[in-house]
């Protein structure tokens, strides 16, 4: 059975209970981590998820609180004897600012690294990025301040799509992103440049028909906002549901 377990749900402020938002799909033939802001390997091992098992990498924007565990991860699985190629996907902007950190780091000195693929990734709507047994994913510009993809997930057997924001303003692109999806991971960080409310999120919801809404990058601890379930329900039909950190969707 293929899955989504959301890995970290707070926005670029993360408390005790809340990561820094990023995920992972799961499938038979294809693990594919989203983002990361720490290393996850011990957070991976803790839902039964070895390091050897992440075939690809996608990153979807250069902020710190979406990219900054990369190095250590790639590192630490090289530390721990990986052999077995990953692939790395993201627009140009991220692609090769991610190469230039690894390169500060010195990482082709390293010997016996383990085959590293940097992809760049197209700035055009629904960019097919992986098609393995289980899911499609595809990527989107969305609006952001730097260029910023969110990603379109089609699950083949439970004939289920579900479609991530990221980081982004309201805008048509994510609702055609998220066009009849059974569930749009939406941020809800609030109603400032480069972000959305959860209002907002709820909007472009009920324009993509979208299904159900999740709630992901959104304010937390001291910062967590009362409203930002009810602001949501009352501008979206169907289910609100507010994601937590280890939270698992099964397809």
């Amino acid at each position: 059975m293929a899955k989504i377990i959301i890995l970290g749900s707070s926005n670029a402020i993360a408390d005790e209970n809340h990561e820094n938002a990023h995920l992972i799909c799961v499938g038979k033939t294809r693990t594919v981590l989203v983002d990361s802001s720490r290393n996850p390997i011990l957070r991976l091992r803790d839902i039964g998820i070895e390091f050897e098992q992440i075939t690809d990498l996608i990153l979807t924007h250069f902020h710190p609180d979406h990219i900054s565990g990369i190095p250590l991860f790639l590192m630490d699985m090289w530390l721990r004897g990986r052999k077995s190629p990953l692939e790395i996907y993201g627009l140009p902007h991220t692609i090769e600012r991610m190469e230039n950190l690894m390169d500060a780091f010195s990482w082709k000195n390293w010997p016996n690294f383990f085959p590293v693929t940097f992809n760049k990734l197209p700035s055009v709507a629904l960019n097919p990025v992986i098609d393995c047994t289980d899911f499609k994913i595809y990527s989107s510009p969305v609006c952001h301040m730097i260029p910023t993809i969110g990603m379109r997930i089609e699950f083949n057997e439970a004939k289920k799509v579900v479609a991530y924001s990221c980081d982004t303003e309201p805008c048509d692109e994510v609702v055609h992103l998220g066009k009849n999806a059974d569930i749009l991971i939406h941020e809800a960080s609030g109603n400032f440049v480069g972000h959305s409310s959860s209002a907002q999120a709820a909007e472009i919801a009920t324009q993509a028909n979208a299904k159900r809404l999740y709630l992901i990058h959104y304010p937390t601890g001291e910062y967590w906002q009362e409203n930002t379930l009810e602001d949501a329900q009352r501008n979206f039909d169907g289910d609100v549901v507010l994601a937590e950190d280890l939270m698992i969707l099964n397809f």
